[in-house]
């Protein structure tokens, strides 16, 4: 119960925040509506008009059905950091952490895709900690479908099916390595619907654009790099070190407890002794290091203020820091409070990063 009373807590907190946000007159005057900024006018011109511009993203639920989720997200996070860490004091210390995210309207009110990624993230990992692999099947489908590095969860459970038992030398049989072929390529369907959808939108008019004619016609590469400007090392500009600043507390956290834990694993992968140590955090880590080095490298860094919620190890690195480096883990605390506030503020204004 008192996880559920700081949920609610933390969401009223953000919503009050962003009422308070109406002080401030907007940059851009395209919308009244305190909650549609940014990728949410998008949103709401494809719930209208349907897929007219390339760069169009896909319709998500209203935001009253992401409020409902983000009791059961809490509680999902609960349940997974006691499975991983084995303690339900350091499982509530995550959780509760979980609920100060980097980018709280986009997690918490807003008709983003965010709050639903994370939740069937966070379920599709449980379901792998419980070998409940189609389950965990659906819920990573359905996390792809809001983004589409949702693909990227199947090694989740590649890593149950054949790598775990691999590493404990246990028989791996045919038959689990065609259900790990069948269920780890289903969160790869969203991917190809929607660019399968945008092809016969936009390749079978007169005029089409330049991509259809690719020998691999994905839009999602495309766009990124036209409307984006996406690609390795494109963000790396002096005008861009603002948002590699304010990306760099989740980035370095992560980073740094995934490398921390993964070189005393493959030193030791036998010893689970410790909660932070436990072998079952492993494909945690691996999956955390290649989304951090995708976002740094080769994306908008800041979008890791939006991303870093759908990873548990983000909290997991948060109760690390607390417990064993304090003075790291006040100053999270503290920048986690203080940019959760502004980056309120700013959406409200319509102004970055968001």
């Amino acid at each position: 119960m008192a996880l559920v009373r700081l949920t609610l807590v933390s969401r009223l907190a953000a919503a009050a925040l962003l009422l308070l946000a109406r002080l401030f007159p907007p940059f851009d005057a395209a919308t009244s509506h305190l909650l549609l900024r940014w990728d949410a006018l998008h949103f709401l011109h494809i719930a209208r008009s349907g897929y007219v511009y390339e760069h169009d993203n896909s319709v998500l639920a209203p935001t009253l059905l992401s409020l409902v989720i983000a009791f059961d997200a809490s509680s999902t996070m609960y349940s997974l950091s006691l499975h991983h860490l084995q303690s339900p004091a350091l499982a509530k210390l995550a959780a509760v952490l979980s609920l100060l995210p980097s980018s709280p309207v986009t997690l918490f009110l807003a008709p983003y895709t965010e709050p639903f990624f994370t939740y069937f993230s966070y379920k599709g990992m449980l379901y792998c900690a419980k070998s409940r692999y189609f389950a965990a099947a659906v819920a990573f489908t359905l996390a792809a479908s809001f983004r589409s590095n949702g693909f990227l969860l199947s090694g989740f459970i590649i890593w149950g099916l054949l790598v775990h038992p691999f590493l404990h030398r246990q028989p791996i049989y045919a038959s689990s390595v065609l259900a790990c072929v069948i269920l780890s390529a289903l969160p790869f369907t969203p991917f190809i619907a929607h660019n399968y959808t945008a092809y016969l939108a936009f390749c079978t008019a007169p005029s089409a654009p330049e991509w259809c004619a690719r020998r691999l016609p994905l839009i999602y590469s495309y766009v990124q790099v036209r409307y984006w400007n996406s690609g390795f090392l494109r963000y790396w500009t002096l005008q861009q070190l603002p948002n590699f600043l304010i990306a760099a507390p989740p980035l370095l956290a992560v980073s740094t407890f995934s490398v921390y834990h993964l070189r005393h694993w493959l030193g030791s992968p036998a010893d689970s002794g410790r909660a932070f140590l436990s072998a079952s955090i492993a494909p945690h880590a691996i999956h955390a290091l290649i989304m951090s080095a995708t976002l740094l490298f080769a994306s908008h860094t800041q979008i890791v203020l939006r991303l870093a919620a759908s990873m548990p190890i983000t909290y997991w690195a948060a109760a690390w820091l607390l417990l064993q480096h304090p003075k790291w883990g006040r100053a999270w605390v503290a920048w986690s409070v203080l940019w959760g506030a502004v980056s309120i503020l700013l959406w409200g204004a319509f102004l970055p990063p968001a």
